[in-house]
């Protein structure tokens, strides 16, 4: 069986993973978590551009459903944990814990790569996760996570230990939640359909936000994402 490696999505897949490499050694090396964030920024759109090349060329595959699990693993589940961390090494203690106890809870935003291994191995055999999203996808956790890292470094912000760290368990809480987040596929472009309307909607709010809030406004879509998919999957259930 001659199986293709270096198709169009499979490329652009590559580009994610070397992105997602290159945000981990600018955290681990450069401690440039500004520069992190950014690769991680283009992580994402490879991630979209490698599913959007394979509908319109038609190019699917087995080895390409797998190497994009394996580069999301990488891009928006190691590098934002390791970010995340290089981040808790650098803030104080709000209850003025000793450097032996910091230095343990530094090493806990590490459960985000745990569980975004978790979430991508649930999504790989779930069907019924074609039309909207079981749990918070990684690719929005690890923005939401780099995002506060880079606003942190770009503006001198002091965020406690504790609250970075609890930021990090809620995060990787989420990614295995069984909460059901909307999806940004669209199937047709008119607003007949009630789930066209709420992605319009909140695109329009999020380039609003960018417009004012600039980069202060990735972390704030990114939960009110979070919070507009929990109201509607409450309401969806009763």
């Amino acid at each position: 069986m001659r199986i293709k490696l270096f198709t169009i999505p499979n490329c652009i897949t590559l580009c994610n993973l070397l992105c997602g490499v290159g945000s981990i050694i600018c955290s681990l090396v450069y401690n440039n978590l500004q520069l992190a964030f950014a690769l991680v920024i283009v992580s994402a759109v490879c991630d979209f551009l490698d599913g959007f090349s394979a509908r319109m060329l038609k190019q699917y595959s087995a080895v390409g459903v797998e190497l994009d699990s394996l580069a999301d693993m990488v891009s928006f589940g190691v590098a934002p944990a390791l970010g995340m961390s290089v981040l808790c090494g650098g803030m104080p203690s709000a209850f003025g814990l000793s450097d032996m106890w910091c230095e343990v809870l530094c090493y806990v935003p590490l459960l985000v790569a745990a569980f975004s291994a978790l979430r991508l191995a649930k999504f790989n055999i779930d069907e019924s996760q074609k039309e909207e999203f079981e749990g918070l996808a990684t690719p929005p956790s690890a923005i939401l996570l780099l995002s506060i890292a880079a606003l942190c470094e770009r503006y001198s912000l002091v965020v406690e230990l504790e609250w970075l760290v609890l930021l990090s368990v809620l995060t990787a809480m989420l990614l295995i939640s069984p909460i059901k987040m909307f999806s940004f596929k669209f199937h047709e472009w008119g607003l007949g359909d009630n789930d066209n309307k709420l992605r319009y909607a909140f695109l329009i709010i999020s380039c609003l936000l960018i417009c004012l809030l600039r980069l202060y406004a990735i972390p704030t879509i990114i939960v009110l994402y979070i919070v507009v998919s929990t109201i509607r999957w409450i309401f969806k259930k009763r």
